[in-house]
């Protein structure tokens, strides 16, 4: 008599072993290493949310005790104003009004922030004309 097959039941799993496996080797991996691709170097870039039309990006680098945070937002509407907050930690690092260039509607900011110990955790926001809104959030380990 022949024996039954187990492939029906590994078929099954499948999917759930591989993704258990890269999941493991996702926590395995140490920090740094999922924030940069190499050097000495840490860095990590996040896309905004945005409404109407709007794109955000945020990037944190770390440099020389410092994180270098840049926030550019991109709208189609030039010449226009919008309130900036970067908060890092739960405090507010930086607020202005910032205008849009002539041509393209777009804006970017950079500053310099303070690398505390471990993690930091940085939101940067804007709120444009209409109500218009960007938000990006990074955290820089």
């Amino acid at each position: 008599m022949p024996r039954p097959s187990n492939a029906p039941v590994l078929a099954a799993r499948l999917p759930a072993l591989v993704v258990g496996a890269l999941l493991a080797l996702i926590a395995a991996a140490p920090p740094d290493a999922l924030a940069h691709a190499g050097g000495d170097r840490r860095e990590t870039r996040v896309a905004g949310v945005c409404g109407r039309g709007a794109a955000a990006k945020l990037k944190l680098k770390a440099d020389d005790g410092a994180i270098e945070a840049e926030f550019e937002v991109q709208h189609n509407r030039p010449r226009t104003s919008w309130r900036v907050t970067i908060v890092q930690e739960h405090r507010v690092v930086w607020r202005s009004v910032v205008r849009t260039r002539a041509r393209r509607g777009s804006f970017a900011v950079e500053r310099r922030l303070r690398d505390m110990s471990g993690a930091d955790h940085v939101v940067a926001r804007a709120v444009g004309p209409r109500g218009v809104t960007c938000q990006a959030a990074g955290v820089l380990w």
